[in-house]
């Protein structure tokens, strides 16, 4: 049997917000050796996401979709990863198949978090200690790690741009450079609890055109319905300078955008984090979920949240049914930093 090579395996997650959150992880691995390779294996949601690492070899993509579970696929899919010889593979999930594809890789050392009954496909076995490990990126970072160890300090995700991409970005539609740019990011995968209203947004954007800015709205497909009610509660004399891009561009050109505007306003999103991992000034909204848990790793992040006794409660959909969490947060709190940030042009 070969020796195992100096590649490692990371299986990330589904999520964008947590890819991004887990560069921290890659980071950690090549500050203990330069010489390791990183692939990581991950859902197409979040894949194209590690070409903006500069820590990562590979992407490879796990072709399932989210709640998939396809056993023999899987097995099949692991069996041929076994030529790579991996040193070990970390699983970030807590899934029970998210481990599979690892133990038939016959990657030596497999680390991963207790859960879901992993013994068998998991070796280096790890306990949560959420008071240890408060924040999600904390214990994507311990796995990296050895057991005993303490939790190493690492630099904050930083992904890479393409001022290429970019400029296709601006003649494809026709996003003029010059004015300082806002762009909105509405959009939250996990639910209404954590979406700011469309109105708060407009509100918001009619302050930043009436300070010079153009404004763009960025998200998947999922968030055409709130974009549009963010373009129909802006004022007549604001909504020509907004451009709709959602649904319009990958995660990669967002990547790119977000890079190139003075202020992010963003939910707690995984476009959030991108923007965060850009180094832009991003303003995030806390509803239902904590900036304790998945805070925004930057310098350059300003907080706002209402701090309600009800939250965060993690749910998807307020269970009292008023969202005040999120319609208490008034647009006129982020005023001041619009102003600040448009005081400079791109």
């Amino acid at each position: 049997m070969q020796a195992p090579s100096n590649r490692i395996l990371v299986v990330g997650p589904a999520w964008v917000g947590d890819m991004v959150m887990s560069q921290v992880l890659f980071k950690h691995l090549k500050q203990r050796s330069s010489e390791i390779e990183i692939d990581v294996l991950s859902p197409r949601a979040t894949v194209a996401l590690v070409s903006r690492m500069a820590e990562v070899s590979t992407g490879i993509h796990m072709p399932l979709g989210h709640g998939e579970f396809r056993f023999a696929y899987r097995r099949g899919f692991g069996e041929q990863l076994k030529s790579r010889r991996y040193r070990q593979a970390i699983v970030l999930p807590n899934s029970w198949k998210s481990a599979l594809v690892p133990f038939f890789a016959d990657i030596p050392v497999r680390t991963g978090f207790r859960g879901e009954y992993r013994y068998v496909l998991l070796n280096d076995i790890r306990m949560m200690n959420a008071s240890r490990l408060p924040r999600m990126v904390d214990r994507f970072v311990a796995l990296g790690a050895g057991a005993a160890d303490p939790l190493p300090e690492v630099a904050p995700p930083a992904l890479m741009t393409d001022a290429d991409n970019l400029a296709a970005l601006r003649g494809k539609f026709s996003l003029e450079p010059g004015p300082a740019v806002l762009a909105l990011c509405p959009g939250a995968e996990y639910g209404d609890a954590k979406q700011w209203p469309a109105r708060h947004f407009a509100a918001a954007a009619d302050h930043a055109v009436r300070q010079g800015y153009v404004v763009w709205i960025l998200g998947g497909p999922n968030d055409a319905g709130i974009a549009d009610a963010i373009r129909d509660a802006m004022a007549d004399d604001t909504r020509a300078a907004l451009t709709n891009l959602v649904g319009e561009t990958s995660l990669v050109d967002a990547v790119d955008l977000l890079g190139a505007a003075n202020l992010v306003i963003s939910n707690d999103s995984g476009l959030m984090h991108i923007a965060a991992a850009v180094g832009t000034t991003v303003a995030v909204l806390y509803g239902s979920t904590s900036p304790a848990f998945t805070p925004p790793l930057s310098q350059r992040a300003h907080i706002f949240t209402e701090s309600l006794a009800c939250s965060p409660c993690f749910k998807r959909v307020c269970p009292l049914g008023h969202k005040n969490c999120l319609n208490g947060l008034l647009p006129s709190r982020l005023f001041d930093l619009v102003d600040q940030c448009g005081a400079g042009r791109s």
